[in-house]
């Protein structure tokens, strides 16, 4: 894939554990082999996904094509990968979940807009 691609399919992905968050009916058993083992078979596409980003935005940013700032792409993979982990286990209060949550699609947001300021800027 490419940073386009994987940067529209983590604003997805994050809206689908936004919505996990919000509707799981907690506690969750966190000590359970069987939980634990379901949250890894599910999160590690997600890890996958987001470790390839990171990498491509990473490289993006390095090369000055952006407004965003190399620090705030590992804040943005740090927070996501919180985000994955979080909407499973529950472990956290609603505000800094959303804060978590609204800070990596402005970042996401801002690296598509600049993407597409230099897709016009090529032409």
């Amino acid at each position: 894939m490419n940073l386009k691609a994987n940067t529209i399919e983590l604003k997805r992905l994050i809206d689908e554990q936004h919505q996990r968050f919000l509707n799981t009916e907690g506690p969750v058993e966190k000590k359970s082999y069987d939980f634990f083992n379901q949250v890894k078979k599910e999160t590690k596409p997600m890890f996958q996904l987001t470790n390839e980003w990171v990498k491509e935005a990473e490289e993006f940013v390095k090369d000055r094509k952006t407004n965003v700032h190399p620090n705030q792409v590992k804040s943005t993979h740090e927070n996501i990968e919180m985000i994955i982990l979080h909407s499973y286990y529950l472990d956290v209060h609603r505000k800094r979940f959303k804060e978590l949550y609204q800070s990596s699609h402005y970042v996401l947001d801002m690296i598509l807009d600049d993407l597409q300021q230099h897709e016009k800027s090529s032409q």
